[in-house]
């Protein structure tokens, strides 16, 4: 089984797809954590995201023990990422990583959960089950606010919630693998549910006898 998780950012999808991943025995892929890793190495390298050299080079070179490096949490990280990724060059190549995971996920694991930006549309066009989990731009700022203050990050809310919606904008706006839901997708809308009431939603879409195994 693949899964394919796609949203904006501080929807909710990194969370749904390890919980699913976990629920139904599945690997699991954060495929931003990709982009955020390259954006952070061009940085660390003294460079701009944005240039597509730099990026590429990052990309072709992308050290996967930087993955798990809690930078990639902060904002940073998170910009940067939305600029490498408007990249066709970096998205190249990450693609065929993305796509050899999903095919050939872990000995031990059904299939595999990935979610990005574009897994239901580029990556996995042909997903057994594709999700497209959203919520408010206000509701995704005050989350993501909460989220630094737990990491003793100071943040303001409207600078956050500005942040968020240019990132929502470079993302829906680059020429390749735009953010957009795919066709088939079901859309979640998170702006009034709590991280469980998403997670019984979104598990009742992609199995639903597990899904009614569980309540009953």
């Amino acid at each position: 089984m693949i899964v394919a998780i796609d949203g904006p950012a501080a929807a909710g999808k990194g969370t749904l797809a390890r919980r699913l991943a976990l629920a139904l025995g599945l690997a699991y892929l954060d495929t931003g954590a990709l982009y955020r890793a390259v954006g952070l190495m061009v940085l660390r390298g003294g460079g701009d995201p944005g240039d597509a050299p730099s990026a590429v080079e990052a990309a072709e070179n992308l050290d996967r023990s930087i993955l798990d490096h809690p930078d990639l949490r902060g904002d940073a990280a998170a910009g940067a990422a939305s600029k490498v990724a408007a990249i066709p060059e970096v998205r190249q190549v990450l693609l065929a990583f993305q796509r050899s995971f999903a095919a050939s996920p872990p000995p031990g694991k059904k299939g595999a959960a990935l979610d990005g930006r574009d897994i239901g549309t580029v990556v996995c066009p042909d997903a057994d089950v594709k999700l497209f989990i959203t919520a408010s731009a206000e509701a995704r700022a005050e989350r993501r606010l909460k989220e630094l203050q737990a990491r003793g990050i100071e943040a303001i809310y409207a600078t956050v919630l500005q942040d968020m919606k240019e990132r929502d904008a470079r993302d829906q706006a680059r020429t390749v693998a735009p953010l957009v839901p795919a066709e088939d997708a079901h859309i979640l809308d998170t702006t009034d549910l709590d991280v469980d009431e998403a997670f019984e939603q979104a598990l009742a879409i992609v199995d639903p006898s597990t899904a009614r195994d569980r309540s009953s």
